[in-house]
């Protein structure tokens, strides 16, 4: 992660250590860095065909994970729309696992701004939501296109001027008791069927 630089390393106490950690059993290492902040024009400027748009999600892990998902799943940057957690919380840099590191995470409170940024990078806009007009498992060819997938907290969903900026509304089809799935495994599920139409996974 360095990239080779030097960097200069100093003990510190176990008094310091538990002062500068929010786990009870830190790892033992403590870094001072500058954090990257990368802008949403360079991530469009790529030509990205996977992006995931999180809504004002609050709960860190979940914010984290769906990073990590977004990283796995070949997108090529994940934007945190309104007021969502600071993606260097510590609770959302553990749940990365990583990958914080690997792929760019914006920053942008003007979601409705967002959505116009990534449409005229020539993306569609796919929006999460329980009761969307359209079942994820009959979503046809539009899962082959550039898309920013739309994701929004499990106790409220997306906030609905957001919800109907959308190109289409899609819904996960579900059997059982269950009334919802967290924003991170509705992450999971959706990220994978457009990476999986995209090619993403296919072999060199």
């Amino acid at each position: 992660m360095l990239g080779g630089q030097q960097a200069p390393v100093h003990l510190v106490s176990e008094r310091a250590a538990k002062a500068l950690s929010d786990t009870v059993t830190p790892a033992g290492l403590v870094a001072v860095c500058e954090m990257p902040a990368p802008r949403l024009a360079d991530v469009l400027a790529g030509s990205p065909r996977l992006i995931a748009v999180a809504v004002e999600i609050g709960e860190p892990g979940n914010a984290g994970t769906l990073i990590r998902i977004a990283d796995a799943m070949g997108a090529r940057g994940v934007i945190l729309g309104g007021h969502s957690v600071d993606p260097y919380n510590g609770k959302c840099l553990r749940a990365s696992t990583g990958s914080i590191f690997s792929i760019p995470v914006v920053e942008e409170p003007d979601t409705p701004a967002a959505l116009r940024a990534v449409r005229d990078a020539g993306l569609q806009v796919l929006a999460s939501t329980v009761d969307g007009e359209t079942r994820l498992d009959e979503a046809g060819g539009l899962l082959g296109k550039p898309t920013a997938w739309l994701f929004g907290p499990e106790s409220r969903g997306l906030p609905t001027e957001i919800a109907a900026a959308a190109d289409h509304r899609m819904r996960i089809p579900m059997s059982g008791g269950a009334e919802s799935l967290n924003v991170a495994s509705a992450a999971a599920i959706c990220l994978y069927q457009s990476a999986a139409a995209l090619g993403v996974f296919k072999r060199p």
